[in-house]
């Protein structure tokens, strides 16, 4: 009998998160299936409720449920606690677990594939909705200063205040911005999906500083920005994916993939 599995999200259909865990699956020899859900605005709950009564045993979860997915588990890791966000889901003995493997899958992505080291280094991260509540907490135990900056500052305050008191993580609006200067700049806003860009003053990136974009698949207006503005290193957000699913895979089979391969496979 073959074991399914999902990704949930509203849009979905660019998903690679399916193509992802078939070459895992045929990697590791899993005999599983994955696909991509469509979920209407109002029907996550219902959604994943059809998938446990279907007899799926997971699912992944993206934009714009993972708040959703946070409120609806019966138990959380440490990682959802912290992140106040869920992206996978496992079904077993009748309870919804959750757990966030966005910010591993970044670290993974940022220090062991693209090479750059984050301790003691500052970080801006774009954007204050499920991508990036899965990072923050990452990126403070990795060593870095956060500044999170949002259109809304009372969402960024809300990531923010947990670390109120040790002095390294700060909400901003996007104008405030001005005359600052960070190593590594992280777009975790959608802007990406419908080609716009936050608005983002000059002179963000010191010297040998890391640009990434969580939107994987194209060039987006700011990985475009970022090479303007003299970025040493630019980077989309693949292999973000391919290094939470691989986790998300490990929670699901306890099998670990080989990340190396399948991100070489879909960079072709």
């Amino acid at each position: 009998m073959t074991d399914r599995y999902a990704v949930i999200g509203n849009p979905i259909s660019h998903s690679k998160s399916p193509l992802i865990h078939t070459l895992f699956a045929q990697q590791t020899g899993q005999n599983m299936s994955y696909e991509a859900i469509e979920a209407p605005p109002e029907g996550f709950a219902a959604t994943v409720q059809r998938l446990r009564t279907e007899g799926y045993l997971g699912c992944n979860v993206t934009v714009p449920f993972k708040f959703e997915a946070f409120a609806l588990c019966d138990q959380l890791s440490s990682r959802a606690r912290e992140a106040k966000a869920v992206n996978t889901l496992i079904f077993r003995d009748g309870e919804i677990l959750g757990t966030n493997t966005d910010g591993v899958g970044l670290l993974a992505d940022i220090e062991k594939n693209l090479g750059f080291t984050l301790m003691w280094k500052d970080a801006l991260l774009l954007g204050a909705g499920g991508a990036a509540a899965g990072v923050v907490w990452p990126l403070f135990n990795a060593g870095m200063g956060v500044v999170i900056a949002n259109r809304t500052i009372t969402k960024a305050r809300f990531l923010a205040e947990e670390f109120t008191g040790s002095g390294t993580v700060y909400a901003r609006r996007y104008e405030e911005l001005a005359g600052q200067q960070f190593d590594l700049v992280i777009n975790a806003t959608s802007s990406g999906l419908s080609d716009e860009l936050p608005p983002l003053p000059d002179g963000l990136f010191k010297p040998g500083a890391l640009a990434y974009d969580m939107m994987y698949g194209r060039e987006t207006p700011f990985m475009q920005f970022a090479r303007k503005q003299g970025a040493a290193v630019v980077s989309d957000g693949l292999g973000m994916l391919v290094e939470q699913a691989a986790e998300a895979f490990y929670l699901w089979r306890n099998v670990r993939p080989d990340t190396g391969a399948v991100l070489g496979e879909l960079r072709k």
